[in-house]
């Protein structure tokens, strides 16, 4: 079985839908400035005590209709919005100090269950979140659209709320319930701008983020940017656990129906399922894209100068490959775009990984990166052929997400296609769980300090954790390769400080301007990743 199964879809017509495009690759970091996580008591609201501005008539609903309605979407050609004279949210809130006023009131929480154990917090249109989304919820197959009055939000000192007085246009929603402890509501989930949303887990703080689908990321001619336009929010059971979303893809290439299912808890799991109908045919396609931040690290301090030893969402990418091998691939924050695609056929799972979790790496006290979450996506089914793509982006600040991995398949998705796929996202701390025993801790690297600096020689060290038994066998051997320039050899030790090992090795370029390293390690039991490193001319000066 294959990553999608196709087919054939008629031209069945409809009332064509517009689309603007999204914000780009941008800051998601100051996406969620204004929610408030871990404040709010759980408290219930009965269902007649919503504001009458939420109470609208109601429709049948059915994941089938999402999925119809995309498909006829996909038949219609896709419609420019016409030109605004004003932004109403620009004008509302037209910097981030000012969006950050706009709060939604946790007292206005729509409760999702009968005993009050989720709560839904709208986010209204205001600065760069200039696209209203729709918002319905859905009980027992019966959809109530949701409504939001300016009365839910609590303005502070704006005062341009006039333009709001039939309704705040709404942005997108988070869903609050008790993650970390069972008497406080904190934030689970939240979706917000284009099709990027984000999840934690237990004990985490808001970090990298996922997407619905990435068009032509990296490419020549900018990105597309798909979007959800509508969701629909299931009412969950009395004490159940899982969260049902469902949410409605448009862009000017694709129109697709989207299915979460969210469990939040230690590990926060949502499974997706995914249905696509192409308007054009697609080959610079996304699936199961991520979005994240890398500024600086040990690997890396020549790009920008920061107080901070480390300054990132996500220190790394995790390839779990068709054969089986696990791949390590260190981040980077490149003087140019670099765009590096990862062969393979069937993958197993790839995923962003905060590896690094200690205070002492970061030493900041506000943005807690050491508590920033991991993603994992694993396929359900075999993907084929195709390409793991990590789009790395120059940055000067960490403002910017300038991160992007996706699995690209071989094959280009044609117009008059259904095209299903279903994966895994999981929101863990790191990968431990998930890949081999000895696994690589961190990178670093700089000119050499030797006499042979004049050569522009790179030092690196690489250190490895989960050694335990290990420490003291002679065969623990490095095999190390380069596709330009050349290597010295390896220096194995043994770091009894922490119990790891290191394999220490200098890199000469020669007159190389750009070079791919690989190392592995062998005879190791329980196996060991692969590390692997992009090396540019000026990277490390």
């Amino acid at each position: 079985m294959t990553l999608f199964d196709f087919a054939k879809f008629d031209g069945q017509k409809t009332a064509s839908r517009t689309f603007r495009k999204g914000s780009g690759i941008r800051s998601l970091l100051l996406i969620l400035g204004a929610s408030v996580a871990g404040l709010v008591k759980v408290h219930a609201v009965a269902a007649e005590a919503l504001p009458p501005a939420l109470k609208r008539p109601i429709a049948h609903f059915s994941q089938d209709a999402v999925i119809q309605e995309a498909k006829a979407l996909a038949s219609e050609p896709y419609v420019a919005p016409p030109p605004r004279d004003h932004d109403p949210a620009k004008e509302l809130a037209g910097t981030y100090d000012e969006y950050r006023m706009a709060r939604f009131r946790p007292e206005a929480a729509i409760q999702l269950d009968k005993v009050g154990k989720y709560r839904l917090q709208l986010l209204p249109t205001a600065w760069i979140h200039n696209e209203e989304v729709e918002l319905a919820l859905v009980d027992n197959g019966v959809s109530t659209p949701v409504r939001a009055d300016p009365d839910m939000f609590d303005w502070g000192t704006l005062k341009k709320v006039a333009a709001f007085s039939k309704g705040v246009p709404l942005s997108g929603f988070r869903i609050n319930g008790p993650l970390n402890s069972p008497d406080v509501s904190d934030e689970i989930i939240v979706f917000q701008g284009a099709s990027y949303f984000r999840a934690l887990s237990r004990g985490q703080v808001y970090g990298i983020s996922a997407r619905g689908l990435a068009l032509r990321t990296g490419a020549i001619g900018g990105e597309e940017f798909p979007r959800f336009t509508k969701f629909w929010i299931e009412r969950p059971e009395p004490h159940a656990n899982k969260l049902v979303v469902h949410a409605l893809l448009e862009s000017r290439s694709v129109a697709g129906a989207y299915l979460f299912k969210i469990d939040p808890g230690d590990t926060t799991v949502i499974d997706i399922e995914a249905t696509l109908f192409p308007r054009t045919e697609i080959s610079q396609i996304g699936l199961a894209p991520l979005t994240s931040m890398y500024l600086v690290s040990s690997s890396d301090r020549t790009r920008v100068s920061d107080f901070r030893p480390s300054v990132h969402d996500s220190d790394g990418l995790t390839i779990h490959n068709g054969s089986g091998e696990y791949l390590w691939r260190p981040l980077s924050n490149p003087r140019q775009i670099e765009v590096s695609m990862f062969q393979d056929d069937g993958p197993k799972g790839f995923g962003l990984e905060q590896r690094e979790r200690k205070f002492a790496a970061y030493q900041d006290l506000e943005a807690k990166y050491h508590l920033r979450p991991s993603v994992w996506v694993e396929p359900k089914s075999d993907w084929g052929r195709g390409s793991v793509v990590l789009v790395e982006l120059p940055t000067e600040t960490e403002a910017n997400d300038n991160i992007v991995a996706f699995w690209r398949p071989d094959e280009a998705l044609a117009p008059g296609k259904a095209y299903r796929l279903a994966y895994r996202l999981s929101w863990p701390d790191t990968f431990r769980d998930i890949g081999p025993k000895v696994r690589i801790m961190r990178t670093m690297a700089g000119l050499s300090i030797g006499s042979d600096r004049s050569e522009g020689a790179v030092q690196f060290v690489i250190e490895y954790d989960g050694i335990e038994g290990e420490s003291d066998r002679v065969e623990i051997l490095p095999t190390m390769q380069t596709s330009e320039g050349r290597l010295s050899k390896a220096q194995v030790q043994v770091n009894r400080e922490a119990g790891t090992l290191r394999v220490a090795f200098k890199f000469y370029p020669e007159a190389s301007e750009t070079a791919e390293l690989r190392v592995a390690l062998s005879a190791l039991q329980g196996g060991s990743e692969t590390w692997l490193y992009r090396w540019t001319k000026g990277m490390h000066q």
